[in-house]
């Protein structure tokens, strides 16, 4: 089965679970539309990748891993999209979540996702060391002082310090990636956290390229965010020169691989993905 389906059939399975008889349906109906149709999904992918590249003995170990990083990452969309951030009318090319479903519920359905993301590795029975060190590397990436919260939490600062900012909000999960996609092959996932720090930076300078330069209609979501709002933004500071910074972490982030049976086919695979990472129209006007 590929990446893509296993992801898929696993955030199906775990979102099933909770629209059950007795959930409030407006809540499971936003729930669903925070997490289906599917984004890009990198972050799981990087994770299955990893895990894969370390032997993968695990499946339903790194799957759970995997689909709580995506649920985490989808929580953090939707309040990340609130009035009270950015108030951002669209995601994934449709209604946000507080547009289709009112605030309370947006906040309601994102506090679900949080704990249903722990919910799903909770279900894994097998390798009990192996899943300690995985609720201690999600956890990390989403909570404080260097998790996804810390992230937003930085917007709310007078001062902000743009490396903590990208590489909480950003970095941390594609860290906690890498680190869980290992860790739950039965690796050791430190080594493996540069490379999802790495690819979490240039994910984070693409955005910036993407909200500096883009076109809404063509990336989902609004533009010009990180300028309304007064918030660091490397197209402010480097121009379009921040495409050849995103070269640099691309090769970068391959360089830094740790040795593995896998290491060819996930350089092939972080490359690839390179490649969705600006659209093709911004890519050509930027080459």
């Amino acid at each position: 089965m590929d990446a893509g389906t296993r992801i898929e059939q696993a955030l199906q399975g775990a979102v099933t679970r909770a629209d059950v008889a007795g959930c409030p349906p407006g809540l499971a109906a936003a729930m669903r539309h925070a997490v289906f149709p599917r984004g890009a999904r990198v972050r799981p992918r990087l994770c299955l990748a990893v895990a894969a590249a370390c032997g993968d003995d695990e499946p339903a170990l790194s799957d759970a891993a995997a689909i709580s990083i995506e649920l985490l990452h989808c929580a953090s969309l939707v309040h990340d999209d609130l009035p009270c951030f950015d108030n951002a009318d669209t995601r994934r090319g449709r209604p946000s979540v507080h547009r289709s479903f009112g605030e309370p519920l947006a906040v309601l359905a994102g506090d679900a996702l949080i704990v249903l993301a722990f919910q799903t590795l909770a279900r894994v029975v097998h390798q009990p060391q192996r899943l300690a060190l995985l609720v201690t590397t999600v956890s990390r990436s989403v909570g404080v002082p260097f998790g996804i919260v810390a992230g937003q939490a930085w917007e709310c600062e007078n001062q902000v310090d743009t490396v903590h900012y990208h590489r909480s909000k950003t970095g941390a999960l594609f860290a906690a990636a890498a680190t869980a996609g290992a860790a739950a092959a039965g690796a050791n996932g430190e080594p493996w956290r540069v490379v999802g720090e790495t690819i979490g930076e240039a994910y984070q300078v693409a955005d910036d390229i993407r909200d500096a330069a883009g076109d809404a209609e063509e990336i989902g979501k609004p533009t010009g965010r990180d300028a309304a709002l007064g918030r660091p933004n490397l197209v402010a500071e480097l121009g379009l020169v921040a495409v050849c910074r995103l070269d640099q972490l691309i090769a970068d982030a391959i360089a830094a691989i740790p040795a593995c049976s896998g290491a060819a086919d996930l350089k092939l695979l972080i490359l690839n993905e390179a490649k969705r990472l600006l659209p093709p129209k911004l890519a050509q006007h930027a080459a």
